[in-house]
């Protein structure tokens, strides 16, 4: 693709051609008082995310190289657009947990097993596997308003079902409420990083894709803490029918509301591009982008592969600890499902908090590798601690345990959206975040069932280790990931001084992070050892 010379690094050579460009009318209108050759944006342009593409205080004549005399704007609206599209994604997070963190309830009001519970959360992974290709082809083509308009649809029609579901009879009915919801999700979930790179500038679209995954985890938090209040653990079973249907009752209303704002408020993109190197996309006439030609350079590229995977254990841990904590809560401490709630709430404002950190941390320094490999190695020692300390008999000890495990492991989201846009630059940051997404649905199913079954069998400690295992063989791959992003390629052209103190300074980090990892990693596999050896003595 001849486009992807010419936005890559620094965009030595990325000038939109001249007078081989066309000029649209929609383009002059918008920039009049731009000299020739004007940008032509296409019906929508691509997205690039420029976090790191340039440098943070470009000179003049690194701007004219990129788009020449291309007009940029920031506009106040785009504050707007992000907290609207971070409303949607939480009503939506919210739904996915309002079943599992009251299992027990929902199990003896519907009279089914602990397996179906866990599927109502599942589905909203299993959904999004087959239908985020299409998705994703529905972004490049329409573009992120009808992609966020049609989530926020599904996510109200899914809500205003489960209504009709409050009966013990009618499992049916708020399993398909459910897959209707999940839906929504395929829609919502890699917007972020689209999203920032389409309004935000170039200082902060780190931050800007830190508040969108945000929305999604304060919907989570939400989704811990409120269930357990809404519908509280009676025996009459009509009073039961009756909490459950006030909880359906509301989140059906406050999807509505944000459907409607949706329709009326959100926008697909400003009037003008808020940096040169969006300036550039909106350049490239849509005939030369290819959306299957871009997966398949996405599916070469041997780094991104590698965070696809570990994205996808990481990711796929929470998934399995959200799913399943009000079954090993309810196991050491019975009766406590409120608390519950709370440490899962806990789980996720920490975690909100780290994604707010690291999306400031991304912004100043651009360390996109060494901050990702802390950060996991970090959620690897937070899932240790958190199954050490589970079964101590302390409920303050849980909360704080917990508490630095959703630090670390809710803050990885948004670091990953982000350093697959380093990695993947100039692919389009909706197609690299659906990948990612996928992935981490796939080890969100894998890690769940697995886990509950290992759980049932022989216990919480054993199930926590389980994916311990698994954050230790993530943090090792992403250990080895080669950060060959523009950045260095940017480096190229500071000056010698500037590049070889930046290189020494990266590379002694790095060395430090990586050995820290090695020590620890080598002690973790002889203990991972001595765990499945005692296991396969207990099976035996």
């Amino acid at each position: 693709m001849p486009q992807n010379k010419k936005l890559k690094g620094n965009h030595e050579n990325s000038e939109p051609g001249g007078e081989g460009w066309p000029w649209s009318k929609a383009a002059q209108n918008l920039a009049p008082s731009l000299a020739s050759p004007q940008w032509s944006p296409g019906p929508l342009g691509r997205a690039i995310s420029i976090g790191s593409r340039l440098d943070t205080d470009p000179s003049q004549s690194d701007r004219s190289e990129l788009v020449p005399n291309a007009k940029t704007k920031l506009y106040h609206r785009r504050w707007i657009m992000l907290f609207l599209f971070s409303a949607v994604s939480a009503s939506n997070s919210f739904m996915w947990l309002q079943y599992g963190i009251i299992s027990n309830i929902f199990m003896r009001f519907y009279d089914i097993d602990s397996l179906a519970i866990d599927w109502l959360s599942m589905i909203y992974l299993l959904t999004y596997v087959p239908l985020i290709l299409p998705v994703l082809w529905l972004l490049d083509n329409r573009g992120i308003r009808d992609v966020v308009l049609v989530g926020a649809a599904f996510n109200c029609i899914g809500a205003w079902i489960k209504i009709g579901s409050a009966d013990p009879n009618m499992f049916p009915i708020t399993f398909f409420g459910q897959f209707v919801c999940s839906v929504a999700t395929v829609f919502v979930l890699g917007i972020p990083s689209y999203l920032a790179s389409v309004w935000f500038g170039e200082k902060e679209v780190s931050t800007a894709c830190s508040i969108g995954v945000l929305g999604n985890q304060l919907g989570i938090a939400i989704g811990f803490l409120v269930p357990p209040i809404l519908v509280p653990n009676v025996e009459d079973m009509d009073e039961l029918a009756h909490h459950i249907q006030v909880m359906f009752y509301i989140t059906a209303g406050v999807a509505t509301l944000l459907f409607i704002l949706v329709v009326f408020v959100f926008q697909e993109r400003p009037e003008l591009p808020p940096t040169q190197a969006q300036a550039t996309a909106r350049s490239i006439p849509p005939e030369q982008y290819s959306y299957t030609a871009s997966i398949l350079r996405l599916l070469r590229n041997r780094a991104f592969i590698l965070l696809i995977i570990t994205y996808g254990l990481n990711v796929g841990c929470f998934y399995a600890v959200g799913t399943l904590l009000n079954r090993m809560i309810i196991e050491h401490y019975p009766g406590e499902e409120v608390n519950a709630g709370r440490i899962g709430l806990t789980i996720v404002i920490a975690g909100m908090v780290g994604s707010l950190i690291c999306g400031i941390w991304l912004d100043k320094t651009k360390t996109y590798k060494q901050t990702t490999l802390a950060v996991y190695f970090m959620s690897l020692v937070g899932m240790i601690v958190y199954a050490a300390t589970l079964s101590l008999g302390h409920l303050w000890v849980v909360f704080i345990t917990a508490g630095a495990l959703g630090f670390f492991m809710t803050g990885y989201l948004p670091l990953g959206f982000e350093f697959a846009v380093e990695l993947t630059y100039p692919e389009s940051e909706g197609t690299s975040s659906g990948l990612l997404n996928c992935s981490a649905q796939v080890f969100g199913i894998i890690f769940t069932i697995c886990q509950g079954k290992i759980i049932d069998r022989f216990g919480t400690l054993a199930g926590n280790i389980f994916l311990c295992v698994f954050l230790l063989i993530g943090t090792v791959m992403t250990g080895r990931t080669r950060n060959t992003s523009s950045v260095e390629e940017k480096n190229t052209r500071e000056t010698p001084a500037s590049t070889g103190a930046s290189h020494t300074a990266e590379s002694l980090c790095d060395a430090a992070v990586k050995t820290c990892v090695r020590s620890v990693c080598s002690r973790l596999q002889r203990l991972s050892f001595v765990f499945w050896w005692q296991l396969s003595l207990m099976i035996k």
